[in-house]
């Protein structure tokens, strides 16, 4: 990771970052009103596979906002798509390499909770995986997660902006095939409130590092068998752009407060 940091900063990027955020599917709007500081397809940073899925633009930017330097993830990299998991881990990483201090991480998932509605953007108060590790082997973690005044702070903030916040465990697997009837049943079961394909290895690695962390996700699709209606990514990025303002400004009034 030293080798890309110096590659980054040779290219014109700031040393430091303040903080990070990593954005999931369609949310990559967030910048828009950023003022940027530098942009680098992720296809030239030494290190960087391919972003494959829709709704990812595979791009790395700088920008500030409130007078803090953010180094935003306009895409993730999967395990699904292949990626042993220290590759979805690279974003964390450099993050970390730049010094940033606070780590949001967004995704698109599916609701589980029968309360919850397509739409709904949920603080992750609690993480569950199913049936396999989420790093390297002889990887370890001391967990600190959820951060508790991230949270708050996140609440308050919504509060604030007149944004409606839900709270819930997020169920972290494998994909890249959306889930049963009989397994969304079984997850609700076991207290899961929305489920996803990303995330819990990035927010895991920031605790390791001793980041403030956040997760925000964003219920794009109401998880198989809960409606009855089939699933489709398009549905994922018709409903992330309908969210992205609110989200773009509780993430930023967040980043400005913390």
């Amino acid at each position: 990771m030293t080798d890309t940091y110096a590659s980054l900063v040779s290219r014109g990027c700031p040393p430091s970052a303040d903080a990070a955020v990593i954005l999931g599917s369609g949310l990559g709007g967030f910048t828009d009103g950023l003022d940027i500081l530098a942009r680098v397809p992720y296809a030239e940073i030494p290190g960087f596979p391919e972003v494959t899925v829709a709704g990812h633009s595979g791009t790395l930017i700088f920008a500030s906002m409130a007078g803090k330097t953010l180094i935003v993830f306009s895409g993730r990299f999967h395990h699904y798509e292949g990626h042993p998991f220290g590759s979805t881990l690279l974003p964390v990483d450099l993050a970390k390499a730049f010094g940033a201090r606070l780590l949001v991480v967004s995704n698109a998932a599916g609701g589980i909770n029968v309360r919850f509605k397509v739409g709904d953007l949920m603080l992750i108060d609690d993480l569950m995986r199913i049936g396999f590790p989420v790093a390297e082997p002889g990887a370890t973690y001391p967990v600190e997660f959820p951060d508790h005044s991230m949270l708050q702070l996140a609440e308050q903030t919504a509060s604030a902006l007149q944004i409606p916040l839900r709270r819930g465990t997020y169920l972290y697997v494998k994909g890249p095939v959306y889930e049963t009837p009989a397994e969304i049943r079984a997850y609700r079961t076991l207290g899961a409130d929305a489920v996803g394909m990303s995330t819990m290895p990035e927010l895991l690695q920031a605790s390791r590092y001793g980041m403030r962390t956040l997760g925000i996700t964003l219920v794009t699709n109401m998880a198989t068998g809960v409606t009855g209606e089939k699933l489709a990514h398009a549905d994922i990025q018709d409903v992330a752009e309908r969210r992205k303002a609110d989200f773009t400004r509780l993430v930023n009034a967040v980043i400005a407060s913390a």
